[in-house]
């Protein structure tokens, strides 16, 4: 079985559609949809393209869903900064009562066999929580206890934006990257799996994108979507960014 893995959508339509023409160009048999299909700037035209999809495709939980469907239930979600709970909010009122039973369903982890590769896991940050952030370069000591006796030989993650390919013990790590908001570049980010990985990127119609962002009416499109296909957030800067709150790790004092 040959496996794409798509994560961090973000609710971008179009690079989503980019995506997907290749992905059916490239004979997979199953999608992994790795979480983080939402917030965006169309998040129910994001959801409906996937769920009208004739592949078989598996659904895994995010952030960005956990902090939508806290607003579904009246509650702000302490996770996302005060000048973003507005987009948050809206993408909350885009979704259908119907959607909302949808995301509550999905799981946290999914594990398949791919060709090639074996006993794979699937998650969107790490396989215990949906927010722990690691990156390329987090030392391998302290990822041993969350990747430990998994009984996989692959896990697959996104959720920093950003594609890798590491050893954590026995186990091969593979980031996907962003679909929808990749760090580093704007083209669309994901994998294939089988029998080997495969990182692809996905050029995309940026300036139609743009306008589609900026007419859709999400609260802080201009910052949050537009800025990052027009202006891509250094790989290297996030990367030593993200390192420095790595699995709960603080700043120390530079005194």
């Amino acid at each position: 079985m040959r496996v794409a893995v798509l994560n961090d959508i973000h609710g971008n339509l179009p690079a989503l559609n980019a995506v997907l023409s290749e992905v059916a160009a490239a004979g997979v048999d199953q999608i992994v949809v790795g979480g983080d299909v939402l917030p965006g700037p169309m998040p129910y035209e994001t959801l409906s393209r996937l769920f009208t999809l004739d592949l078989p495709i598996h659904f895994l939980y995010g952030n960005g869903e956990v902090a939508v469907l806290e607003w579904r239930q009246g509650r702000k979600p302490g996770s996302v900064p005060e000048q973003y709970q507005s987009t948050i909010a809206w993408n909350a009122k885009q979704l259908s009562p119907e959607d909302e039973q949808t995301l509550r369903g999905w799981p946290l982890t999914v594990r398949l066999t791919v060709d090639g590769l074996g006993a794979t896991l699937f998650c969107h940050a790490t396989p215990q929580n949906e927010n722990d952030i690691f990156t390329r370069l987090t030392p391998e000591g302290r990822l041993l206890p969350l990747f430990a006796d998994l009984g996989v030989a692959v896990v697959v993650c996104g959720h920093s934006h950003m594609q890798f390919d590491r050893t954590v013990g026995t186990a091969r790590v593979v980031n996907a990257g962003s679909v929808g908001m990749p760090y580093g570049h704007s083209e669309a980010d994901w994998l294939i799996l089988g029998p080997g990985v495969e990182f692809r990127r996905t050029r995309y119609d940026f300036n139609g994108a743009i306008e589609r962002i900026r007419a859709s009416g999400c609260p802080n499109a201009e910052d949050l979507f537009v800025e990052t296909i027009l202006h891509p957030p250094d790989e290297t800067l996030m990367t030593d960014s993200y390192e420095k709150v790595a699995l709960g790790r603080r700043p120390t004092s530079a005194a």
